[in-house]
């Protein structure tokens, strides 16, 4: 069967071809009748335009590229799931690529996605993204990880593990332990400011006696696992009855680790995360997270790249309200 082009369309159609491009860009001059006509035969056809020959014309190509650290990292999956179907209610398409968190990797990412002709590009940036040089006249909207220098579009890290921690301090909590992220992280460094914040402001400052109780780790499991195992494992009066992960996965494995000692959840330690993915409302017991508006600031993302929404200024960074999701894994301290 030879494939069905615009101009068999037009034919059966009885317009030209120049109305039936009207018709498919949705274009206000073509009449009801006009586009309900042309809509059917292109519905009975089966035809599909060819997306190189309109971007020629149009000179857009209708993709936007988004390049993440990690594809394994559950938040960017859902990052990308979320901007995906941000950018089809606008009737586009993402092409996506993972920098592996090498500036590198991630400069090349950038130049392969500019020489597929991406109306723009959504950048999660490696740690040392300082050191590339980014395209001229690209549309490029940094999110998650805030970069100084730069605009960019985030929830609010330091106010949302604010809100966390507040949380367990209402509890009755006051040896609250910290996993923080990686200390080059600018995500993690926010969030670490916003458990001394939260932690200063208690009581006129929860300051605690004893080794510190903040433990710097990756952002995945075995890491949360392993800053579990150093919190907890200390004597009983010493140890803290809480512990603030800076990541739903650190907090999984550190539930591990309370597993592994024989410390019960909720009764003897309360653990709280911070994302909110799906996976931390399938725990046992499920837990209680702070949650990451992930579709909110990808949707912000994709409006600004489409000028639907005014990009942030310099420095000035769009950020979004995070929410505490209680789960079953916090609860009042027990006695010493």
């Amino acid at each position: 069967m030879s494939k069905v082009g615009i101009r068999d369309v037009a034919k059966l159609a009885g317009v030209s071809t120049g109305t039936v491009s009207r018709v498919l860009n949705d274009h206000p001059s073509v009449t009801k009748d006009v586009r309900a006509r042309v809509g059917e035969i292109i519905k009975d056809l089966g035809y599909l335009p060819d997306p190189s020959a309109r971007s020629m014309r149009s000179k857009v190509s209708r993709l936007i590229g988004i390049v993440i650290p990690d594809l394994t990292n559950p938040f960017f999956s859902e990052l990308v799931q979320s901007a995906e179907q941000a950018a089809a209610n606008h009737g586009y398409n993402i092409i996506v690529m993972t920098s592996l968190d090498h500036a590198a990797k991630e400069a090349d990412r950038i130049k392969q996605l500019t020489s597929r002709k991406v109306d723009g590009i959504i950048l999660v940036p490696s740690n040392d993204f300082h050191t590339i040089k980014l395209p001229k006249g690209l549309p490029i909207v940094v999110v998650d990880r805030l970069m100084p220098g730069y605009s960019g579009i985030a929830a609010d890290h330091r106010s949302g593990v604010r809100l966390g921690v507040e949380h367990l301090l209402k509890l009755g909590h006051r040896r609250i332990g910290f996993i923080s992220g990686p200390g080059h992280s600018v995500p993690a460094n926010d969030r670490l400011r916003g458990y001394l914040d939260a932690m200063e402001q208690a009581d006129g400052g929860a300051k605690m006696a004893g080794p510190p109780l903040i433990a710097e780790a990756a952002f995945d499991y075995e890491s949360g696992r392993s800053a579990g195992n150093y919190l907890l494992a200390r004597a009983r009066n010493e140890r803290p009855t809480a512990i603030f992960a800076s990541s739903d996965q650190q907090a999984i494995g550190c539930m591990r680790a309370a597993h592994d000692l024989g410390i019960p959840i909720p009764a003897a330690l309360s653990i709280v995360g911070f994302d909110g993915i799906p996976l931390a409302s399938m725990t046992t017991p499920r837990l209680t997270t702070v949650k990451q508006p992930i579709q909110d600031v990808a949707a912000a993302a994709v409006a600004v790249l489409l000028n639907k929404q005014t990009a942030p200024e310099l420095d000035n960074p769009i950020l979004f309200a995070c929410e505490v999701l209680e789960g079953e894994t916090t609860a009042p301290p027990q006695p010493d």
